[in-house]
């Protein structure tokens, strides 16, 4: 990668200031282009399932922050490219969803953009558009002649994400080789429409965007430009977004508002300030001031970030509440209202109520978390791995609360 450039314009030198940058396609005429026009830029989300996860929080908060220095953004849902679905540094092919999978999944992952972005018909108000629209409608001949024919099958061969694919003999079909063409379609596409002139993404994509790039000037004889944000990964090189109990969602029914809270609550301690900067909107002066903590300080930092973070995402009363759940739970040692909570049949074996709570993949962590005094009944260390849990240990509240350490808690009602 390049060394990284002085941006002028407003919101290039925020985006980078805040760390979000990694690439861009031609950087002194994007640069040019923001200082002198309002920009309409887009993010396309592919709908393969009901929710976006942590993962995607950059690039929603890329285009909030366009939003914010007064350009367009465009959230593209992929209704029509999810039916062939995205190979890239993939090695196997995702399952072909079928359409009412499809219409389901663009419905539910709608609502993660409404707490980020603004809609409406003002000029820097967000569109939200389905490329469904134009891919479904398209002839197949015809697209060959006007659009194909613009494409090197040699040049798609040789893009990263292909050649891995071919170099390591792994399957790749021809569904999944227009993908690449479908993505430089909508580009050109949303530049009819809408003006759209600029696309951003992670840096995996680069050689899709490029292509939309290429395909501009060949056939509307036009600069497009591509901007791209590092993946990101934590300090000890996790992927970001996952945890041991799965994926941290967005929409707030697959995790909850508090799951989210705890999730920036566990940040590792060399990433707060990357974090703070990238995922919520405090000053640069504070973010400076907190990263510097140390020791039961930073995790303080830990707490604003969570708190800031689950407030983009859910709501400020949401992660007020949060932190509030979580404060009472883990300072006073209380059952906490709000907690995760789960029904099970009592009585039942600790290891299985651990294991249906999240706290533990199976009996075996299960055993193992036990072992090294990192599970708890109501508050209480559990040292035998053949305990039953019955109604007797039901608190004044009805529920009795599992724990995980000192950070994870769920509360169990009987069934």
């Amino acid at each position: 990668m390049p060394p990284a450039p002085q941006f002028q314009s407003e919101f290039l030198s925020t985006f980078q200031a805040r760390g979000a940058y990694y690439d861009c396609s031609a950087p002194a005429d994007l640069d040019t282009l923001f200082g002198k026009e309002r920009v309409t830029g887009y993010i396309g989300f592919d709908a393969t399932g009901p929710s976006l996860h942590v993962g995607h929080a950059l690039q929603i908060m890329t285009l909030r922050r366009l939003q914010q220095a007064g350009h367009r953004p465009i959230v593209l849902i992929g209704g029509g490219t999810t039916k062939v679905g995205d190979p890239s540094f993939r090695n196997e092919a995702r399952p072909l969803l079928s359409q009412e999978q499809i219409d389901a999944n663009k419905a539910s992952i709608r609502r993660a953009f409404e707490k980020f972005l603004k809609f409406g018909d003002g000029p820097s108000d967000a569109i939200l558009v389905d490329n469904a629209d134009w891919l479904d409608k398209l002839e197949y001949i015809p697209f060959l002649r006007d659009i194909g024919r613009h494409f090197s099958v040699n040049r798609m061969l040789s893009m990263e994400s292909v050649k891995a694919k071919v170099d390591n003999d792994l399957p790749f079909s021809f569904l999944e080789f227009n993908y690449s063409i479908m993505q430089a379609y909508d580009f050109v596409e949303l530049y009819r429409r809408y003006g759209c002139r600029l696309q951003s993404s992670g840096s995996d994509q680069w050689g899709n965007i490029v292509a939309g790039i290429d395909l501009g000037r060949r056939v509307e004889n036009q600069q497009f430009f591509a901007l791209t944000t590092p993946l990101l990964t934590t300090s000890s090189g996790a992927k970001m977004g996952k945890t041991a109990s799965g994926a941290v969602w967005l929409n707030p029914d697959m995790s909850s508002p508090y799951d989210y809270w705890q999730y920036w609550r566990n940040t590792e301690d060399g990433d707060v300030g990357r974090f703070l900067r990238l995922f919520t909107e405090l000053p640069e002066a504070e973010v400076a001031r907190l990263e510097k903590l140390q020791g039961a300080e930073l995790n303080e930092a830990k707490k604003i970030l969570a708190t800031e973070a689950t407030a983009l995402a859910h709501g400020r009363e949401m992660a007020d509440k949060s932190a509030d759940t979580s404060r009472r739970a883990f300072e006073d040692g209380a059952s906490a209202e709000g907690l995760p909570t789960i029904t099970a049949r009592l009585p039942d074996g600790i290891l299985n109520l651990a294991v249906l709570a999240g706290l533990a993949a199976s009996n075996s962590e299960a055993r193992k978390l036990i072992a090294n005094n990192g599970l708890k009944l109501n508050d209480a260390p559990v040292s035998d791995p053949k305990l039953t849990v019955d109604s007797a240990a039901l608190n004044g509240d009805g529920v009795l609360k599992l724990s995980s350490g000192k950070k994870k808690h769920v509360l169990v009602k009987p069934a």
